[in-house]
């Protein structure tokens, strides 16, 4: 096809109404496989049914192409940018490129790095399945982790602990830390499970705050900084951030791991007070603290905390 026409054909590619998370992959063209491009009167989108044949089709896709002998529908938007960008998350895999970029361009790209979005959209994708048999069923005698160990509910109406909303029992001394420990909760049997949730969830974010501000002050003379400001964050995917002027959000959802990951994550965030980048500088000062850290930030990315 002359390459002008091809270019003109390009212009008139379907564009998802509503772009995916931005990518920052840069990959060269690198053709191998053949791209099996939707026709233009059956192209995806939001409100049409994906194809049939797609192996892993992203709510919003555009384009379907053969990657790695695995048919995989993408949404593909364009933008004001310099490269191609690539994205794999729980919807499937979202592209970014810039506006002038022919489509054959971009779906060697895709080619390119055919294995690892692959391998990446099942990853992605057994991780949500893993997660899925993670949620709460929020009832007497549900439990979940809790700073290494096992918590489990039951309801207890006839409290003395007013005001709480929930109380843990002491742990025993002859009893290991890794035993299951009992949260009272104030709450009849009659509670519905989003009376439960929300009640663990206040006691959580109180036990959580307490806990923040205690390693903070720890850590914080050893690495010889002094945050401003403590907040608590619900981001889905973040556990934590610092900002220049002092102030730290931690993610309440910590408290579903050991102590020793909330340290890192502590003491990662103090250490941006230091060096506001992820530069080797600032791992050696985290390390400096921490030093099995990577031990923890891997716990950080492999254990699931439990969905809500």
């Amino acid at each position: 096809m002359h390459p002008l026409l091809r270019f003109t054909l390009d212009l008139f590619d379907p564009q998802p109404q509503h772009p995916p998370a931005p990518g920052g992959l840069r990959a060269r063209a690198k053709p191998s496989q053949p791209v099996v491009p939707i026709p233009k009167n059956e192209a995806l989108s939001a409100s049409a049914s994906p194809s049939p044949d797609a192996d892993f089709c992203h709510p919003q896709a555009t384009r379907q192409v053969h990657l790695d002998g695995v048919l995989v529908a993408y949404a593909l938007v364009r933008g004001k940018r310099r490269t191609i960008g690539m994205v794999v998350g729980p919807d499937g895999l979202g592209v970014r490129a810039p506006r002038w970029t022919p489509l054959v361009e971009i779906d060697a790209a895709l080619q390119a790095k055919a294995q690892w979005i692959v391998r990446k959209l099942r990853e992605t994708r057994e991780r949500q399945v893993q997660l899925s048999q993670t949620r709460i069923e929020w009832r007497d005698g549900a439990q979940f982790p809790y700073l290494g160990g096992t918590v489990r509910l039951l309801l207890d109406p006839g409290h003395r602990f007013v005001g709480a909303g929930a109380q843990l029992d002491d742990m025993p001394s002859d009893v290991p830390d890794s035993a299951v420990r009992l949260l009272r909760v104030a709450l009849p049997p009659t509670a519905s499970a989003a009376q439960i949730r929300d009640a663990v969830q206040a006691w959580l974010m109180r036990q959580a705050l307490d806990l923040f501000a205690q390693r903070l002050a720890h850590f914080g003379p050893l690495l010889q900084v002094q945050h401003k400001r403590l907040a608590l964050s619900s981001a889905g995917t973040r556990w934590g951030s610092a900002r220049s002027d002092g102030s730290i959000r931690l993610n309440w959802r910590l408290m579903h791991f050991g102590l020793p990951v909330v340290d890192y994550v502590v003491a990662h965030e103090l250490s941006h007070l230091r060096v506001m980048n992820h530069s080797p500088l600032f791992w050696d000062t985290v390390r400096s603290v921490v030093p099995d850290y990577p031990v923890q930030r891997g716990a950080l990315k492999t254990e699931l905390a439990p969905l809500w």
